[in-house]
């Protein structure tokens, strides 16, 4: 009955994969204007976004692009996929915790200039190195 085609799990783990892309770059981009506006001026913000950059492009080339293609291979070897597995559930649990964890952390950088960067750093690194992950949904072998 949810039975469907590997091409339709891996543009499903893709779509997910890019909108938690899309949803840090927002939440970190917030919270660097946020700092900005507590403390006018470039610095520290400013220093945060090309660290991200950096670090995410090594987490994204060193880790990410390995679990991006760990889940393709998972998925292309599925005998009989099902819509629900285009990651693993035990993704889905993580995910629901960083979320929380994400949310928790943003709350308590409020009105802190340090936690904003901190935090604002944090999530467009993470934002970045999805970014430079996903380049292994986007291979031609993968989207045929």
């Amino acid at each position: 009955m949810f039975n469907t085609s590997i091409r339709t799990l891996i543009i499903l783990a893709t779509l997910i994969w890019h909108v938690g892309a899309v949803m840090l770059l927002l939440k970190g981009s917030d919270l660097l204007h946020q700092a900005v506006e507590l403390r006018p001026g470039p610095g520290w913000p400013v220093l945060a976004v090309a660290a991200a950059i950096l670090t995410g492009s090594l987490k994204g080339r060193f880790l990410f692009r390995k679990l991006c293609r760990r889940n393709l291979d998972r998925i292309a070897g599925l005998s009989q996929p099902k819509i629900w597995k285009f990651y693993r559930t035990r993704f889905f649990f993580f995910l629901g915790l960083m979320i929380l964890t994400g949310a928790t952390m943003s709350r308590l950088a409020e009105g802190n200039y340090i936690l904003l960067i901190a935090v604002g750093w944090f999530d467009l690194s993470l934002c970045t190195a999805l970014l430079v992950g996903s380049t292994v949904f986007w291979q031609r072998k993968n989207l045929s």
